[in-house]
Parts: C-alpha cells; structure tokens; sequence
C-alpha cells in the first residue's frame, strides 16, 4: 500500500514526449488536464476549473505511454513529487499505472448498393 498516491482522470494536452534522462534511459512525459465544474450560488451557473498535471512514466509502461495522442483520455495512478531545478519548484506525478478510458473507434461499415427488390420476391 502506497502512502502517496494521487489518482486522476482526464485528458492528454499534447502528445507524449519521450526523452532521456541522467542514465541514459527513457522516460515519457504526459501533460494531463482535469476539469472540475462548481456552481455559483447566486448565480446558478457552473464554472468550469482546469488545472494541469505533469506526468512521468518510466519503463514498459512509459512504452505504452508514448503512443498516446492528445485528447485521450486516461486514468493514471501514481507517486506525487514535489521537485526543484534551477530554483524552479514543480510538482509532477510518477505513474504506476495507465488505464486508457477512450472508446474503441468503431469502423465505419462501407455503404452497400442495393438494387431494387424483384416482384417475385416482394410477393412472397
């Protein structure tokens, strides 16, 4: 059991990037948009919230993570981490696990000619 994990749903902003790191091995990054809708209480209208999620995903998975395009969208299960480069702090989520949630693209069945039904079919 972990005792830092972050599970989150949403959609890919751009296509995975692979790149390499200190030890000459790959690694994907993956940048994640969640969206939260709050309603207003005077107003009644919802207001949308989207905040950003940068993703790492290393090993097999970060294979698998390198043929994602942007607009899937996945549910990821991972590590938070809280980094500093430069003087620069972010925060990004190690991933343990990728669940593609996108719908399997159904082939589009060609469009068949007909010719018209016989008399002696539509008699019978």
């Amino acid at each position: 059991m972990y005792k830092n994990k972050a599970i989150l749903m949403g959609f890919l902003g751009g296509d995975a990037v692979v790149r390499t790191g200190k030890n000459n091995k790959p690694f994907t990054t993956l940048s994640l948009a969640t969206k939260e809708s709050l309603k207003d209480r005077e107003t009644g209208k919802y207001t949308d919230f989207t905040e950003w999620h940068n993703l790492i995903v290393s090993g097999k998975l970060g294979d698998f993570a390198a043929k994602l395009k942007k607009g899937a969208h996945i549910e990821i299960e991972g590590k938070i981490e809280h980094t500093a480069y430069k003087g620069t702090k972010r925060d990004q989520i190690r991933v343990r696990s990728i669940l593609k949630l996108d719908r399997a693209e159904k082939a589009a069945a060609p469009e068949e000619e007909f010719d018209e039904i016989p008399d002696e079919e539509v008699a019978a």
